[in-house]
């Protein structure tokens, strides 16, 4: 596995070694002592997917204060760009993101510390999303930054018009009105 640093202290993507040939490819896609030896302490307790049509934008999602959640996600059909937003209070990137194309074909996930926004949009047709969290969900905790807040300048690469939210989504805040982590 490859570890790569982003612009954004704590965020990595993760890009998994695939051993192909004629029949298929096999690869490893989690190896808990790799991603301690690199990204440092993180004890995943849940797996979760979703699938998805094209244009549905799932986020910006995180949860507050003891129940915020460290991700490691990937997809494993279609492509998506996922995005992490900064809301760690005392980061010089606060506000600031990370967007990467994720893909069955490129095989690359994203680490996303505690602390962060995180959501995607479907790209293909389908996409079926896996992600790892270490802290249970709680949704007293959860709350929602507005996808398109001109503050956070996100290119989600498909028009407001393509994109499909639930009415969760559609009422998120805006970052301004966001208390730090």
């Amino acid at each position: 596995m490859e570890f790569i640093k982003t612009a954004i202290e704590g965020v990595w993507i993760v890009e998994p070694v695939r051993y192909g040939d004629a029949r298929g490819y096999f690869s490893e896609v989690f190896k808990l002592e790799l991603m301690q030896q690199h990204i440092g302490p993180v004890q995943f307790i849940q797996d979760n997917e979703s699938f998805s049509s094209h244009g549905v934008l799932r986020g910006l999602h995180f949860q507050k204060g003891e129940f915020s959640q460290a991700k490691l996600v990937r997809v494993s059909q279609g492509r998506v760009l996922d995005v992490a937003v900064d809301l760690r209070g005392d980061s010089p990137t606060f506000g600031q993101h990370v967007a990467v194309e994720l893909s069955a074909e490129n095989g690359r996930q994203l680490f996303i510390p505690r602390g962060f926004a995180h959501g995607f949009v479907v790209l293909s047709d389908v996409a079926q999303f896996q992600y790892k969290v270490d802290n249970v969900y709680a949704p007293q905790a959860e709350a929602t930054l507005q996808h398109d807040d001109p503050a956070l300048g996100i290119d989600w690469l498909l028009p407001r018009s393509e994109r499909k939210l639930s009415a969760k989504d559609e009422g998120g805040l805006l970052l301004k009105d966001i208390k730090p982590f």
